[in-house]
């Protein structure tokens, strides 16, 4: 067990500082639908928002321009020199214009250090970007998943 543990920290000593790091979210975290008094949204139209901006509870999601859905959650021991966040959407599947479909977008993010909270949102902004089915959000920080969700968009 001895070697065990010394290999172990051996290991630990080689890996970069980033690869180790202790970044947690604290508290809860929020989900759902992203409220707006805004009603009546154009293609290609988004709303400027506050980070404070109020979530309505839930994991149905209506399918309609302006619909912006996600989580807000706190993160500690951020420090600027770790691993960014990667935010991965899975979704059922938008089709751009092109013709591509897209079955995940993959974002990075840095690691905001000052901020309070931390946002992953979708706002349907787009016509085509309006698929009802299942989309399954998560955070990740190197390979260690620290929240997700999942949303029915109907």
């Amino acid at each position: 067990m001895q070697a065990l543990s010394r290999v172990l920290i051996l290991t630990l000593g080689l890996l970069p500082l980033a690869a180790v790091a202790d970044v947690q979210i604290t508290g809860p975290v929020e989900y759902g639908l992203f409220q707006s008094q805004y009603q009546e949204y154009e293609p290609g139209e988004r709303l400027l928002t506050q980070n404070n901006q109020t979530i309505e509870q839930t994991s149905v999601i209506p399918a309609k321009l302006g619909s912006r859905f996600g989580l807000r959650y706190s993160l500690n021991g951020k420090q600027a020199s770790e691993l960014p966040l990667t935010l991965l959407y899975l979704t059922p599947g938008v089709i751009t214009p092109d013709g591509q479909r897209h079955d995940k977008i993959v974002v990075q993010q840095p690691l905001a250090v000052n901020a309070v909270q931390d946002v992953m949102a979708y706002e349907f902004s787009e016509s085509y970007e309006v698929v009802p089915g299942e989309w399954h959000f998560m955070v990740f920080q190197g390979d260690r998943l620290l929240a997700q969700q999942r949303f029915e968009v109907r």
